[in-house]
């Protein structure tokens, strides 16, 4: 299957809502009011050079969306990155895919910061892909729960461009 990444796009909400299943964000603090979707809809479009996001495409047929987003990690400027894909799309090889190809252009814009993924503790899947495309375990940290509940475990992954 041929992956390709649309820059994000005004009728692109629909693939939030799509992807704002239990399955798909469990791992994640569960799903989203559809006014939060709409919120994080309006900040990808806003392109301020703050997110760069993408709908995922397989043979021309949307499956997810991907991208990064400037964040703070161990107190220097990084990127972080995501990748969600549509339940019936998983497990063909799409979201390496489209992870490699989000990863590849955040190392070319991004003059050697580093590339960060958190993946909850307990998703597996998230592992695998991080190691698929080549991200490093650097350990564990505790994120502030959406709800506002208990911290939330999440492992740390990194990939550190060469630089020079």
């Amino acid at each position: 299957m041929q992956v390709t990444l649309v820059p994000w796009g005004a009728d692109d909400i629909e693939v939030l809502r799509r992807t704002n299943t239990a399955e798909l964000t469990r791992f994640l603090g569960g799903p989203e009011p559809d006014a939060e979707l709409a919120q994080r809809h309006t900040e990808y479009l806003a392109e301020e050079g703050a997110a760069w996001m993408f709908r995922v495409m397989a043979d021309g047929v949307t499956v997810g969306y991907a991208g990064w987003w400037e964040q703070d990690h161990d107190g220097e400027p990084a990127f972080e990155v995501g990748c969600v894909i549509e339940s019936a799309w998983q497990g063909r090889g799409l979201a390496s895919a489209a992870l490699a190809d989000v990863v590849r252009r955040a190392v070319a814009s991004g003059g050697g910061r580093p590339i960060v993924g958190y993946a909850n503790v307990g998703n597996e899947a998230s592992h695998a892909l991080c190691r698929r495309v080549g991200f490093e375990f650097e350990g564990t940290a505790a994120f502030p729960a959406t709800d506002g509940g208990d911290p939330v475990e999440v492992a740390v992954w990194v990939i550190r461009p060469e630089t020079g």
